[in-house]
């Protein structure tokens, strides 16, 4: 790594007038990247995409002509910005005739799926595997270092520096560098990005890394269905946008959305089966997100509770709580746990990495009474019991996620999270102390601030719900939040409401708050169709990404910023 002396922070970018006519196609940009290059002399354009060892002439000459094109001009434009940029002297590189990515490290190397798609996304470029010469015009991709060794092909990032790369352009060639595949795939994207908004890479070097090691967007599909074939266009989508995780909050009140085999009761009609669930997530891997699949309890069980009657939740005068269970009941926590089992086999892992699961834990309307004791008495008896005379029914709804969170754990889950009106203060119980708080919001009754949940060492994931919540609908004084408001104001730091959190701002580096989702909730799921929405987040999602990527306060303005977006 160059000493920060040497590395420019790239902050300003050129100014010119926006496309009349909205963003070219991607075909249409890349023959207009072609049409500029003449065609080579002395090359016959083919290229060796067989793996090492195998037999036959290549008709690929040994050597090509040095391209000519018009230089790449200013520092590269793509969404998010590059952190550091050190330009140099130079035409900089466009995909050109003949140009191929060149793979030293082999066709069966953890980063082959990465130069394939990068091949793919700059028109079908032949790939060359092993280690062969460079010639003008190619891309070089290859691994560095020790840190991926042992690696699982595709595994998710264990910190931001598995996530940094290289890209030097430089006499016609372009290297991209990285110490893991998860560097060398976010490095693809900033290729394909500054070639659909400028035709290829300035002269010079880009070092970049994520200041958040967790980026990404929640999806309730409980109450809204949405396709296999849309979930699958937004993980492209936040892949290009190099967001790293997808939570799936697929059981709610309105709906059960997946196949189960243990339960099939449960689920609704309109649902996802195993199979398509199992391709999103090699889909999403293949874009190193972590998919994060969350079952909703003790609240939000209307779905699964509605074919169990005798666990739902009832007062003292005998009425249902819609969407609770009663946690007093040990066959409750059996009917939870079986589905947990169920769906932990269902989202997998690759070995050795972070596998994450959410346990809900929200809006348990026992805890939203102004007397839980009197209206639930056989909550405060089973406390009483279980925790002795000082225990509440906050105690034992901790002591429910705690008893959840050792089942997921024992089905091999090691990154567990809730929602941060699950944790109570100065009780009985305590929840684990390596659950992740995700605060998204302080309105609760007895809420707290996000600085107690720091102060206690916990981790805080970023939800705001002022800036980061697309509730469908926009009930209870939500409003569709916008791209603009999120890149002009909006920091990981600022956890609820719209300044940062007050605590030290050690407190509030990546180790504490590691990042944010954005979060799409369906409470009036007709409100919009899932094109509406898919066209609704688009710029938040860019600018959530922007924010997360690095959190300084952008050079390039909102309308900069936007045009770019729309192109790339």
């Amino acid at each position: 790594m160059p000493s920060p002396r040497k590395v420019r922070l790239q902050m300003s970018y050129p100014k010119g007038p926006a496309n009349p006519k909205g963003p070219a196609s991607w075909a249409a940009l890349l023959a207009a990247a072609l049409a500029i290059v003449p065609v080579l002399t002395g090359c016959s354009g083919a290229a060796d995409t067989r793996p090492p060892g195998s037999t036959g002439a290549s008709a690929t000459p040994a050597t090509a002509a040095t391209p000519t094109w018009a230089p790449v001009t200013g520092p590269p434009r793509t969404v998010p910005a590059v952190r550091a940029f050190r330009p140099a002297d130079g035409r900089g590189w466009r995909p050109s005739e003949g140009a191929r990515v060149v793979v030293p490290a082999g066709a069966r190397s953890t980063v082959a799926d990465e130069a394939r798609l990068l091949a793919k996304d700059l028109g079908g470029l032949p790939v060359v595997w092993g280690k062969k010469a460079v010639r003008p015009g190619d891309v070089e991709v290859k691994l560095t270092g020790g840190a991926a060794a042992g690696r699982p092909d595709n595994a998710p990032a264990r910190s931001t520096a598995d996530e940094s790369y290289t890209l030097t352009a430089r006499n016609t060639r372009l290297t991209l560098t990285a110490p893991t595949d998860a560097g060398v795939f976010y490095g693809t994207r900033t290729v394909k990005q500054a070639v659909r908004a400028a035709g290829g890479l300035p002269e010079g070097t880009i070092q970049d890394r994520p200041d958040r090691p967790r980026r990404g967007m929640l999806l309730d599909n409980a109450r809204k269905p949405f396709s296999a074939a849309w979930i699958e266009a937004r993980i492209r989508e936040l892949g290009d946008l190099k967001l790293n995780q997808l939570q799936l909050h697929f059981s709610d009140d309105q709906g059960f959305r997946i196949q189960s085999d243990t339960h099939p009761e449960i689920v609704s009609e309109d649902h996802l089966t195993k199979n398509q669930v199992r391709h999103l997530v090699n889909l999403a891997r293949s874009r190193h997100i972590s998919v994060i699949p969350e079952i909703d309890s003790p609240g939000h069980l209307g779905a699964v509770l509605e074919h169990y009657p005798d666990l739902q939740l009832r007062t003292a005068q005998g009425s249902t709580v819609r969407g609770a269970i009663d946690i007093s009941k040990p066959k409750a926590g059996e009917l939870v746990d079986s589905l947990l089992r169920e769906y932990a086999a269902l989202f997998t892992n690759p070995k050795g990495t972070a596998a994450y699961w959410h346990l809900g834990g929200d809006e348990y309307q026992a805890l939203m009474s102004s007397d839980p004791e009197t209206k639930y008495p056989q909550l405060a008896q089973a406390a009483r019991e279980k925790y002795g005379p000082g225990g509440s029914i906050e105690d034992l709804a901790t002591g429910w996620l705690n008893d959840r969170e050792k089942t997921v754990r024992a089905a091999g889950k090691n990154r567990i999270e809730a929602w941060n009106d699950g944790f109570f203060a100065d009780g009985e119980v305590q929840a684990d102390k390596d659950r992740i708080a995700d605060y998204w919001t302080g309105k609760e009754t007895g809420a707290r601030d996000p600085a107690a949940y720091l102060r206690e060492g916990r981790q805080v994931m970023n939800f705001n719900d002022e800036y980061l919540y697309y509730v469908l609908g926009e009930p209870n004084q939500f409003t569709y939040p916008t791209g603009q408001r999120i890149y002009r104001s909006w920091t990981p730091r600022v956890l609820r409401g719209t300044e940062p959190v007050s605590v030290p701002q050690g407190q509030t580096g990546p180790d504490r708050i590691p990042g944010a989702r954005f979060a799409i909730w369906c409470d009036l799921a007709d409100s919009q169709t899932p094109q509406q929405i898919a066209a609704g987040i688009r710029l938040p999602l860019a600018a959530l990404a922007q924010k997360t990527w690095d959190p300084r306060q952008p050079a390039m303005s909102w309308a900069d910023f936007k045009a770019l977006a729309n192109r790339v």
